[in-house]
């Protein structure tokens, strides 16, 4: 099923190439442009802006709360019918160390609150997070594809693992653009996007 879209394209493959496009420029003007300080940081309204920023040229929904039930492989995210009561107790969760940050932003993926461009959010929320209490953010060329996603998986049960794998990958590089640019990559090509290089584009 193709997801509406502003542009009316009717192709999977062309509407995931343009949106890795729109949204990767849309993230590097957020960089640069000095918007991404302007963000609220570790709500839901923080992510719901971040969202609207990198998607709003692209989906309609950008931003918004979904209106539908969404799964990956076996797992269901957040119920529908418990959705905002779920975001409403994210935003009330500390976030004054690494291991309060990294258990909202497991609790956030969980929510999944978008209908598409979930992790591409937040995982910028999540540096946000970590940037403002910690003076430091994830290097994400540091964490292997396949062990994030793995560790990701297992978080709401277990989220030792994906604690280790980020704790390990963290740098005071908090101001670099070339991290932050790298790190957009990386964080597409989790989702299957790497046709384009946010820096060249």
């Amino acid at each position: 099923m193709i997801l509406e879209n502003r542009l009316n394209i009717i192709d999977q493959i062309e509407l995931a190439r343009v949106e890795e496009k729109i949204s990767k420029q849309k993230a590097k003007q957020l960089f640069d442009s000095g918007d991404i300080n302007k963000i609220e940081v570790g709500t839901f309204a923080g992510l719901a802006l971040i969202h609207a920023y990198l998607f709003g040229d692209i989906y309609p929904f950008a931003g918004l709360i979904r209106e539908v039930n969404i799964a990956k492989g076996n797992f269901r995210f957040a119920p529908l019918m418990y959705l905002e009561l779920s975001l409403k107790h994210i935003d009330a969760m500390p976030q004054a160390n690494f291991d309060e940050i990294i258990e909202k932003y497991v609790e956030m993926n969980i929510a999944h609150p978008f209908r598409e461009g979930n992790g591409r959010a937040t995982r910028i929320w999540l540096d946000l997070m970590l940037k403002k209490e910690l003076k430091q953010v994830v290097d994400w060329n540091r964490v292997d594809k396949e062990e994030y996603l793995s560790a990701m998986q297992r978080s709401p049960v277990k989220d030792l693992e994906i604690k280790a794998l980020l704790q390990q990958s963290l740098t005071d590089k908090i101001e670099d653009r070339a991290l932050f640019m790298k790190g957009i990559d990386v964080s597409y090509y989790y989702e299957g996007y790497s046709e384009f290089r946010t820096e060249e584009l």
